[in-house]
């Protein structure tokens, strides 16, 4: 879900100018057109953003204790948890997060990690002796992006894609992390949506997948000695295998499917026939994730209930689900099984706890929580708890969302800002909404999160209902949510911000050129303003799976569908307030999307703020360029918004 706290004060912020101290802009953003910030502003919000997330990574091989991700200074890093409840031993000190880490299989003291700088997703590998804090670099860095490291299940070599060979295709690499030279090309890819998803118990074989597009994708062998793959499937032009897991106890994979129907279901795929099984036909949900413990006796996956995350364990040998005890409710995700026994640890996020890092222990049935986040010192119970609306759009399709109101104590018809998530292949989860929850108990602002055609969650038909040249399509089911909003007692029409970041920033945009007479103001964060130009700035790595989506913008009639829904080129329709935020490493939406749509709009004298991170990518990671942004939206909120 694409979050921001914009987060403001109940005064005018016209009368303290003068009077309160501005807050410092960090070195490394460049505000065009933003008024002084007010340090009053910053201390308002700052309680409601300074929380944390913890989300569990891996097991130690050797002990109960785990690795997670979590910020105690200004970027997520890796820490140690040596039991539930336990105190987190901070493990990697860099001034760029680390995205990801792993356990040496053979050696608790070894740690694979991985990391980029200033957020340009050009990420690098690295090995961590725990023992010396000595770090070794296990790629060649550069404008190398190096993704889905994997440790063969003795330990001695890591497989990875890497696109180091043409910059734009993910071949399959192996290395032997000790011996540095060691790592040479496993397979050559012509593609660039090549991951490994699993490595066999006895070495010989890597699972790879093949992401053709956000509904359909291939799974294939790759024999470790020969580097020769051969296709397991499946052959469906509009379906596909995702996350294939070995069986550990049969000669099978588990995966992924909507192959063979709609929604993405748990099958069983014999390595023999190539013959897949669905196992949970009577589950009407979409599945999101799973994981094989290591001895195959179960199978871990997450059933996406309408934007809740529901944990079920299938039993392989009783061929039925295991009863379990009560779980945590919110967005679960991050299935990892501890190498020995049977327990299955994961994250857990709602709307009034951080994300946190649990465990069930099948056997046993006992759930234990790992860490427990802070929110600042506040209540988290007293937050606004989410929820599931539905709405009719242009055609009657039906919309869903989540709709977060106001505190209680605010009365009469209250002010609403729509938050699009990007992807579009993703969706709006009942999770944390961290700083924005000073929004609806200190302002008085309900926050609506939709799901548009589009968004996944909701079946591949669903997924596939906005695709090319009906993109605008998704814009107008937010038109239909405009109308709904006007049949709500509770919510102000005539006080609605709409806000998104990457394809939410788009949709942001769209939004202001349909219905900027219905929208009071808007905020964009690395956004689209235009297809075209988008499709040939973006990296070359991902330009082919991103024309899938949207359209081929070398294809002329595409291409001139392009022009004509451009944000850009209808900017001239934009009467409201903006401001539009970029980071200059971005490698999805080059920065300069923002800097054109900034100057259309200046040309027709529209306001609009302008803000530019010179150490940041697609998004805002570095908490001092949050905190600052966030108290830059806490003014435009004040002024346009809340403002009369």
């Amino acid at each position: 879900m694409s979050r921001f706290p914009f987060l403001s004060v109940s005064f005018s912020a016209a009368v303290l100018v003068a009077a309160a101290a501005s807050l410092p802009t960090p070195s490394n953003l460049k505000p065009d057109g933003l008024p002084p910030i007010r340090d009053d502003v910053f201390d308002a919000i700052n309680r409601y953003s300074e929380y944390r997330t913890a989300a569990l990574l891996d097991w130690s091989p050797s002990k109960r204790e785990i690795l997670i991700t979590t910020r105690f200074g200004d970027v997520p890093q890796i820490h140690r948890v040596a039991a539930p409840g336990g105190a987190r031993q901070q493990l990697t000190f860099f001034p760029d997060r680390v995205t990801d880490a792993f356990f040496s299989p053979a050696n608790a003291g070894e740690m694979l990690f991985m990391k980029d700088e200033g957020g340009a997703e050009f990420y690098q590998l690295y090995l961590d002796d725990l023992h010396s804090g000595k770090i070794t670099p296990l790629t060649k860095g550069g404008r190398t992006r190096n993704t889905s490291p994997m440790w063969s299940r003795d330990g001695k070599y890591i497989a990875f894609a890497s696109t180091a060979r043409d910059g734009e295709n993910g071949d399959i690499w192996i290395e032997d992390p000790h011996n540095q030279g060691s790592a040479r090309m496993l397979m050559q890819a012509s593609d660039p949506g090549w991951e490994i998803s699993d490595w066999s118990a006895d070495g010989k074989e890597l699972l790879l997948t093949l992401e053709k597009s956000a509904v359909v994708s291939e799974v294939h062998l790759l024999d470790v000695a020969t580097g020769q793959k051969r296709k397991l499937g499946p052959d469906s032009p509009d379906g596909g295998w995702f996350n294939p897991k070995f069986a550990n106890s049969s000669p099978g994979v588990f995966a992924i499917s909507n192959a063979a129907g709609d929604n993405a279901q748990i099958v069983y795929v014999d390595l023999g026939s190539k013959r897949s099984t669905t196992l949970r036909p009577d589950l009407k949900w979409d599945v999101d994730d799973l994981a094989v413990s290591p001895d195959g006796r179960y199978v871990a996956y997450l059933a996406n209930e309408d934007g809740y995350g529901r944990l079920h364990v299938l039993d392989t040998v009783a061929h039925k689900d295991a009863p379990l005890p009560a779980m945590p409710e919110g967005v679960l995700d991050g299935l990892r099984w501890r190498p020995s026994g049977h327990e299955i640890g994961f994250t857990v996020a709602s709307a009034r706890s951080p994300g946190d890092a649990y465990s069930l222990d099948v056997d046993h049935g006992q759930v234990s929580r790992w860490t427990s986040s802070e929110t600042g010192g506040l209540d988290a119970g007293e937050f606004s708890n989410a929820q599931l609306i539905h709405w009719k759009s242009f055609d009657g399709q039906a919309i869903s969302g989540f709709l977060y109101p106001a505190a209680a104590r605010f009365t009469g018809p209250r002010p609403v800002i729509i938050n699009i998530h990007g992807g579009p292949e993703a969706q709006s989860r009942p999770g944390y909404l961290g700083g924005a929850n000073y929004y609806m108990n200190e302002l008085g602002i309900a926050m609506i999160y939709p799901n548009v055609r589009g968004s996944t969650g909701y079946g591949k038909a669903y997924l596939n209902l906005d695709n090319g040249a009906k993109r605008e399509d998704s814009v107008k089911d937010i038109g239909a949510l405009l109308d709904w909003i006007k049949t709500q007692p509770n919510l102000d029409p005539a006080r609605i911000m709409v806000t998104g970041g990457s394809y939410g920033g788009y949709m942001t945009l769209a939004v202001m050129t349909h219905y900027s007479d219905r929208v009071r103001c808007a905020v964009e964060q690395v956004g689209i303003s235009n297809f075209r130009t988008f499709l040939e700035h973006t990296e070359a790595y991902r330009r082919d799976l991103r024309r899938v989506e949207y359209g081929d913008e070398r294809d002329p009639k595409m291409r001139d569908f392009f022009e004509t829904i451009s944000p850009l080129n209808n900017a001239a329709k934009i009467t409201k307030p903006m401001f539009i935020v970029a980071g200059r490493n971005d490698p999805r939406v080059p920065w300069t999307e923002g800097q054109q749509m900034t100057d259309a709009l200046r040309k027709n004298n529209v306001p609009v703020w302008w803000l530019v991170a010179e150490d940041e990518g697609h998004g805002f990671a570095k908490k001092k360029n949050r905190d600052f942004m966030a108290a830059a939206m806490a003014e435009f909120v004040e002024q346009y918004l809340v403002g009369k």
